[in-house]
């Protein structure tokens, strides 16, 4: 079977280690299908900026492409790349800060052991998308990735302690919290920085709405950005 690309975002990273992109496939934005509108790179669109990228820089560039999606209605794929040096997340391993990550929706993370493999996994993270990891391979006639298996991260996982922390900070006695990533910081008690708070909500948005049942949102005010955490009652 083709390996379809299921997102309900309007934007999506798309990190690669010198994969050719997958071929062809449908995306869902909300209930509604339609073809992805791919930018095949990132630093095709970039502005020029002296070649000095901050997690303001790519943050907004992201923010940019986003709500272009927003406002057309269609599905963004924009292609990135990996950087050399491994981390235990594998998402900490896009090229740049933690701003292209945060702004976007989700991010799919394709890697292979070596250039010459002709099997591959599919990391994918989002808000609004099931944290998964697929098993693909390569078909050579045809020449299109096809999906061998599906593992999803509904199997036991190590608990987050940031989660675990933001569930015990929003309880049903104090079933609301807004303030920024610098006052959440300092009200979860925890030794990391507000922009890697940020990022890290925005990638397990999912699980925290999933296996908490908070809802995150971030929004940009006068005053900044403003994160707003809202515990909701369990769907039966």
């Amino acid at each position: 079977m083709k390996c379809p690309l299921l997102v309900k975002c309007p934007l999506v990273m798309m990190a690669t280690t010198s994969l050719p992109l997958l071929k062809a496939s449908t995306m869902r934005c909300g209930s509604a299908a339609v073809q992805p509108s791919i930018i095949d790179t990132l630093q095709k669109v970039r502005e020029e900026d002296g070649g000095k990228y901050s997690y303001a820089n790519d943050y907004e560039v992201i923010t940019k492409l986003k709500r272009f999606a927003d406002i057309s209605g269609v599905c963004l794929l924009v292609v990135h790349h990996t950087r050399k040096q491994q981390a235990d997340d594998k998402f900490d391993m896009i090229s740049g800060t933690n701003g292209l990550l945060g702004a976007a929706d989700g991010a799919f993370l394709l890697q292979k052991e070596r250039r010459t493999d002709n099997a591959a996994t599919l990391d994918i993270s989002g808000r609004d998308q099931q944290d998964q990891r697929l098993y693909l391979k390569r078909d050579e006639e045809r020449l299109v990735w096809e999906l061998e298996r599906r593992e999803t991260e509904l199997r036991q996982e190590p608990p987050d302690p940031v989660l675990e922390a933001v569930a015990a900070l929003v309880t049903a006695e104090r079933p609301e919290w807004r303030g920024t990533a610098t006052e959440l910081v300092a009200a979860l008690g925890l030794d990391m920085k507000p922009n890697a708070l940020a990022m890290r909500l925005n990638v397990r948005a999912w699980r925290l709405s999933y296996e908490y049942h908070i809802r995150y949102e971030s929004a940009r005010t006068h005053a900044g950005r403003s994160i707003k955490l809202t515990l909701e009652e369990p769907q039966a």
